[in-house]
């Protein structure tokens, strides 16, 4: 009988010895990129030899993207680094360039784009001993879904004085009699029912999973009705459609603000109040819904509120893959010279943890982070508004919290 089973695993030990080795692409990334790497990936291996003892381990792979794949093989994201991730399901990335204005378009949304990951999730909290320009950022503890594959970041713009531009304005006067000058750069502004109600659906789905009490859309539908106003009315009937029972409209409250029931409230504010709203009274929000520009606004506001990017985490999800990256971007004047907060990224690697459902390993991360920057020790950006601080090098960091994990 032993011998049958051995030959014939049941599905729970198929299911265990999958779980127990994982290979995990990796893009070490532009600029600073490499550095921040090194540091966080000897605190990923640390959690996980803690957690498991041996139980589990990552096979880490390394692809390319960037810079350094154009200097190797002439391509800012070979198809084989696409790929990966596919078969894979799950990966990690350093910042990755993008020029401003001409060049390539942004291998970060071709990422996304190209997998399909619909979702940029940015869980913000803030960790004692952090300096922070509010006074009171412990009040934060917001996550934000913001759609990823739509909006202007669809890419859809041309040039002013291209032909395409100009063909493009003739069409609009001619068609709906608009006028716009000659000489205008033209972009469009996609959004759709099906990419809205996705993120929606995974950001009440995430509510509820988490015991959150609201989800907020946060849109421009005031100014651009049918776009940002469609993302507030699609996530509303999607609210109501499929998750009826669990979720109330703020509309419905009661006059003290309840329900009389234990749902999660979906509310909606207009994207510019709600900088100020997040700034006065951040403890009314637990999960923020947003179109992708407006999301990346709102995310980069709210991690200023409780240190910067440094302290940011970021994944990018879909239905078939999810790529967690380091929030900030390649600082490439710092690069080579060993200074930069690598927090983003080693945060991002716990969330990573989650996603897989190793999830002492990821709170193995967080504590160890949380207790060597509790302690004072801390890299140069968080340095300058603590004076008593021990600064320590991007390397130094990633070997302290490494440390203490084991």
């Amino acid at each position: 009988m032993a011998q049958l089973q051995t030959e014939n695993p049941s599905q729970d030990q198929t299911e265990d010895a999958r779980r127990a080795r994982k290979t995990i692409p990796y893009i070490p990334g532009d600029g600073v990129g490499p550095e921040i790497w090194a540091a966080a990936v000897e605190v990923f291996d640390a959690a996980v030899s803690a957690a498991y003892s041996g139980r589990r381990r990552v096979d880490w792979m390394e692809v390319q993207a960037g810079e350094k794949a154009y200097r190797e093989c002439g391509q800012y994201l070979p198809p084989e680094t696409m790929q990966a991730f596919m078969d894979h399901q799950v990966g990690i990335k350093g910042p990755l360039a993008t020029p401003v204005g001409g060049g390539i378009r942004s291998v970060n949304v071709a990422l996304r784009v190209g997998l399909d990951l619909y979702a940029c999730i940015r869980p913000i909290r803030y960790l004692p001993g952090v300096a922070s320009p509010v006074k009171e950022p412990e009040k934060v503890n917001i996550v934000v879904f913001r759609e990823n594959t739509e909006d202007v970041y669809a890419g859809l713009e041309w040039a002013s004085g291209s032909p395409e531009a100009r063909q493009i304005i003739d069409f609009l006067h001619d068609t709906f009699g608009t006028n716009l000058r000659q000489d205008a750069a033209v972009g469009i502004k996609p959004m759709s029912p099906f990419g809205s109600k996705r993120l929606v659906r995974k950001a009440i789905q995430w509510a509820i999973d988490q015991s959150r009490r609201s989800v907020t859309l946060v849109h421009k539908g005031n100014i651009m009705k049918f776009t940002e106003g469609g993302f507030r009315q699609w996530g509303y009937e999607l609210a109501a459609e499929e998750f009826g029972r669990q979720t109330v409209p703020e509309s419905a409250l009661g006059p003290d603000g309840s329900s009389g029931q234990d749902q999660i409230v979906i509310k909606d504010r207009i994207a510019d109040a709600m900088f100020q709203n997040v700034l006065l009274w951040p403890q009314d929000y637990d999960v923020l819904a947003l179109p992708n520009l407006n999301g990346d606004y709102m995310s980069d506001a709210l991690a200023a509120q409780v240190g910067g990017l440094g302290m940011a985490p970021g994944a990018n999800i879909g239905d078939q893959a999810a790529v967690f990256e380091a929030t900030h971007g390649t600082a490439p004047g710092l690069a080579g010279k060993d200074q930069v907060n690598p927090g983003s990224l080693i945060l991002s690697g716990a969330l990573m943890y989650d996603h897989l459902g190793w999830t002492e390993a990821a709170q193995a991360i967080r504590s160890s982070l949380e207790a060597t920057i509790a302690a004072g020790t801390v890299t140069r950006d968080l340095a300058q508004d603590l004076p008593e601080a021990t600064v320590l090098s991007c390397s130094e960091f990633g070997h302290a919290v490494a440390s203490r994990i084991r």
